[in-house]
Order: C-alpha cells, then structure tokens, then sequence
C-alpha cells in the first residue's frame, strides 16, 4: 500500500521566509549567509536548518519546523 501526501498549502520558499524573518534577529544576516541552507518536507512540515558547511568549524545556525498547512513554527532550536 503506498500513501501519497497531500501537497502542502505552504510552499518550501515561503517556508524559509517565516524561518530566516524569526532567525535574522538571532544570528543576522552577514552570519546566515556563511552558513548552509536545507529545506526538507517532513510529515511534521517543513524543516528548514542552516548547518556549517565546513566540518572543522564549530558553532552552526537556526532549525525550524514550520507547519505544511499553516505556516506556524511548530518548534525552534538555536545552535551557536
């Protein structure tokens, strides 16, 4: 049996935009831009996380869960 998901009223771009708009405070811009930008759909909505993209660097950036439907940051974890 093979279950196909409903495709999500927010799109993955918009997804991202609520993200950065909630992390741009925390981290600022010139520090996000340094950083590595995934964007995945999961059954608990989008997860948009910004990760080093060079492994011997410490610290990283911002994970979001940002509800499919509604747009809602269902949850948050700031990494530095």
């Amino acid at each position: 049996m093979t279950t196909t998901l409903a495709a999500p009223s927010v799109s993955c771009q918009r997804a991202i935009d609520i993200a950065t708009a909630d992390a741009l405070p925390m981290y600022g811009a010139d520090w996000l831009n340094k950083l590595q930008l995934t964007a995945t759909l999961h059954d608990d909505g989008w997860r948009i996380e910004w990760h080093q993209w060079r492994p011997r660097h410490t610290g990283g950036g911002p994970h979001y869960v940002i509800d499919a439907n509604t747009g809602a940051i269902v949850s948050k974890k700031y990494y530095q």
